[in-house]
């Protein structure tokens, strides 16, 4: 996605980040006007029956796209049309356009990786290592990397089979052994470290990485020890991980006489 938005460095999209969300948002408009190269009354014209068209291809426009607050020509703020990434790359794939096409093409490629690596996951991981690569992570912390996504997927697992259901309980629960080892919500941590929509993992240190994932291979432990069932169980289980590595935490940083956690992005 970052390298196909560059198509629209010379044209002006209006974007915003939703702070609730924690996600970024583009206006539908500006990104149609720049497809079809069509000035902004004929790009709102056109969405309008784009809309009717995405609603007979089974997609809901009306209730995928949320309407924000962005300045307008007029320098006023006005409510607009606002899609994600996601949603907006789905749009994007009803737009019968030269300059749309690498975007359809590109989801084309990532479609067909996906299905390769569900075949054969390391694939996955291979992919994983070059993109850190490519970023100019070392080898180092690409390995450890690697296993905290192993560990995680261990803990997933886990929850699966104790009853944890929704993405959102998964969250809360993720949010949960953050908040017991580091004294930090995910979302805190992210903003001391000047993170938005950027993975908080991707940007720890040596020494935050190996304790994020202390803390979830000790939830599971925990978990596949006591057992528990449905997710109030496991959210204590979850605080119980955490701790065995805020006690990790708070013995290194009582010998080093500094904080474990950093503001230093990684790369």
């Amino acid at each position: 996605m970052e390298n196909k938005i560059k198509l629209f460095e010379d044209k002006k999209i209006r974007v915003t980040w939703n702070e609730e969300e924690q996600d970024w948002y583009f206006s539908i408009v500006d990104v149609v006007g720049v497809l079809n190269e069509q000035e902004y009354q004929a790009a709102r014209n056109y969405w309008k029956v784009l809309k009717l068209r995405l609603i007979d291809e089974g997609f809901e426009p009306v209730t995928n796209c949320n309407q924000l607050k962005m300045v307008a020509e007029d320098g006023k703020q006005r409510l607009t049309d606002v899609a994600n990434a996601e949603v907006l790359l789905r749009i994007i794939q009803s737009i019968p356009s030269k300059k749309a096409e690498p975007f359809k093409q590109w989801l084309a490629k990532v479609g067909s990786e996906r299905l390769n690596e569900i075949a054969d996951p390391e694939l996955a991981m291979q992919r994983a290592m070059d993109y850190y690569k490519k970023k100019g992570y070392s080898d180092e912390w690409i390995y450890q990397r690697l296993l905290s996504i192993k560990i995680r997927h261990e803990l997933t697992d886990e929850w699966k089979e104790r009853g944890v259901a929704s993405s959102k309980e998964y969250a809360i629960l993720t949010d949960e052994i953050c908040k017991s080892w580091s004294d930090l919500s995910i979302k805190e941590y992210k903003e001391l470290k000047g993170l938005k929509k950027e993975n908080l993992r991707d940007n720890m240190t040596d020494l935050e990485l190996v304790l994020t994932m202390l803390s979830e291979a000790s939830t599971k432990e925990i978990s596949k020890s006591v057992k528990p069932e449905g997710f109030e169980q496991n959210q204590t289980v979850a605080k119980m991980g955490g701790n065995v590595a805020k006690n990790a935490r708070k013995e290194i940083e009582s010998k080093t006489g500094k904080s474990v956690i950093s503001t230093k992005l990684i790369k």
